[in-house]
């Protein structure tokens, strides 16, 4: 190796060997021992190493730095590429020199980031406008005040693709601004339409809602607010249910003077004057378009000749009365509901007898009596529908016991297969009715839950009935099966006995079948057919018999109900053979 004396240039050049045979001559004059000359020739190399290692740390530090360099110039291309989303362009860009020195890897790679970087600031810029005319229409259409500050760029994105979808969001939002316009002037039109019809001042209906609505502005100066809209559309909605409310109140007016008209047979001159009000009563609220048809002074003139005509009609008062009464119990008739007819009709007349009650009072009150029991036959209608199927389908059960009953009813004769097909329907509906019992109970105890009341049927309670069937069809049901268990006893007597004393055949007919045991639904009456309806019928005088006193109120049920009773079956049992006691 070769050191350099660099404190003084004109020194001759002096190497290490030169410099250790200096040392040596020293060492002889002095007189050191081998001992310590191999120490201090170590002492030295060590030296001369952590010379050299310092050189080769800094070295090494300062190629990392330019490593380092290097690789942040790639990743901010590379990031720079990535932003702007121009990956067809991503060659162009690429340093033309990818080997060499660090130092060269560097020099090449820096005018590819300076021109990336300019692209990137024309794109910011591209972006900070488009950006800017949106939020300038959003803040029109939602309606707050316009604001300076210059939207924030999002630079990881700076792409095309990006830029082309907030171009489309812009046309989009342009747009909008121009449909939202047209639906201003709609609603300006609907308004000036409504106002017409009403009879109100448009101009300062619509200033109320935005004072730029006013015609003397432009079109363009117009507020397309989210705002504007929601109070034109209200406005627009309020105006309409009230031309709503009017019309039907003017048709309400002009009903009611028709039908005082007709009471009173009032001439056709008279009604006539009033033709303004009576053309529009089955007309639709979109057919009303005649300014001024629904102004409150025509409404008012109408209610003041109803009122006129009522003050007249008090000589027809009991008529009158007495006929809404019909339809009042014509609608609970149709809902079987029970009421006293005789005694409303009593006290209609004791009350205009009395004169302590105005006609339009009366009339008002049966009216919405009226009402109340519409609304209460439309409450029913759904049951009162399964009711119908269950006392249908119960009498396509009774049909069935009878035709079950019937021992010829295969025999070919005329309409028989008729009967048959009848009985395959009937069975099909008669194993429907528990799980239509079941749902007629569900919704009746629904139905009294929701009001508070008792569901009654012509006065009887409809749970009780459906109880009452419940049970009765319960016992049919085990009387049945009692009777089938008779009659499996009784041949098995009959088979015992046989097997024991053997089979004795009359000598007047061949033997047969022998017929063990009632029938299930058979006996008790002459032609063979039980009683078939509950002892819930009520007399003439009022009174109601009973099976059950755990009812208070009873019904006449259908006729399908079977009753059979404990006596009914010991009488069918009595009538049969009598059990052979066990040998």
């Amino acid at each position: 190796m070769a050191v350099t004396d660099t404190q003084n240039p004109l020194v001759a050049e002096t190497t290490c060997g030169t410099l250790l045979q200096k040392l040596q001559e020293i060492w002889d004059e002095v007189g050191e021992t081998d001992e310590e000359r191999d120490k201090m020739l170590l002492q030295i190399d060590q030296e001369c190493l952590d010379v050299y290692k310092k050189k080769v740390e800094l070295a090494a530090k300062s190629r990392a730095q330019l490593l380092q360099a290097l690789s942040d110039a790639k990743i901010e291309l590379s990031t720079l590429l990535s932003s702007l989303g121009d990956k067809s362009s991503v060659g162009t860009y690429q340093p033309e020199k990818t080997s060499g020195t660090i130092k060269e890897q560097l020099e090449a790679i820096a005018p590819a980031l300076e021109q990336l970087w300019k692209q990137k600031e024309e794109r910011v810029r591209e972006f900070s406008d488009v950006q800017s005319q949106i939020q300038k229409i959003c803040g029109d259409i939602s309606g707050s005040l316009s604001t300076k500050e210059t939207p924030v760029v999002d630079e990881s994105d700076l792409s095309l693709k990006k830029l082309d979808e907030y171009n489309a969001r812009l046309q989009e939002l342009q747009k909008e601004k121009s449909e939202r316009l047209h639906k201003v002037l709609e609603y300006v039109s609907s308004v000036h339409d409504l106002c017409a019809v009403l009879g109100l001042d448009f101009f300062s209906t619509v200033t109320d809602v935005h004072p730029s609505l006013n015609e003397s502005t432009g079109v363009q100066s117009k507020s397309i607010s989210n705002g504007t809209l929601a109070r034109l559309a209200k406005t627009v909605l309020e105006l309409t249910e009230d031309k709503k409310q009017r019309l039907r109140k003017l048709q309400e007016l002009a009903t009611q003077l028709i039908d005082l008209w007709n009471l009173m047979d009032t001439p056709d001159d008279e009604r006539k004057m009033f033709d303004h009000v009576t053309c529009n009563i089955s007309a639709s609220v979109d057919e009303v378009n005649m300014p001024g048809a629904l102004a409150l002074d025509l409404i008012e003139q109408a209610e003041i000749e109803v009122e006129r005509l009522d003050q007249l009609k008090s000589s027809r008062m009991k008529e009158i009365a007495f006929k809404k009464q019909s339809e009042l119990e014509e609608i609970f008739v149709h809902a079987h509901i029970e009421i006293d007819p005789e005694a409303a009709r009593e006290k209609i007349m004791a009350r205009l007898d009395a004169g302590n009650v105005e006609p339009a009072e009366l009339l008002a009150d049966m009216d919405s009596q009226i009402s109340k029991a519409k609304d209460e036959a439309l409450s029913r209608k759904d049951i009162l529908d399964k009711v119908e199927k269950w006392m249908s389908a119960c009498e396509e059960e009774s049909w069935l016991e009878d035709y079950n009953r019937d021992d010829n009813r295969y025999n070919a004769s005329r309409g028989a297969h008729l009967n048959l097909k009848r009985a395959e329907k009937a069975r099909t509906v008669v194993n429907k009715i528990p799980a239509l019992v079941d749902t007629l109970v569900a919704k009746t105890r629904a139905w009294e839950e929701e009001r508070g009341l008792q569901f009654t049927y012509d006065g009887v309670p409809l749970l009780a009935m459906l109880d009452e069937y419940a049970m009765l069809r319960q016992e049919r049901e085990e009387e049945k099966r009692r009777m089938r268990d008779q009659k499996k006893y009784h041949e098995q007597q009959n088979t015992e006995q046989e097997t024991i004393f053997g089979s004795r055949p009359s000598p007047a007919r061949p033997a047969g079948p022998k017929k063990v045991g009632p029938r299930a639904n058979g006996g008790g009456s002459n032609n063979g057919t039980p009683s078939r309806r509950l002892s819930l019928n009520t007399s003439q005088n009022g009174s109601r018999s009973g099976s059950r006193d755990r009812r208070e109120a009873r019904l006449s049920a259908p006729t399908n109900f079977v009753a059979i009773t404990k006596e009914d079956a010991a009488s069918q049992v009595s009538g049969t053979e009598p059990v052979p006691a066990s040998p």
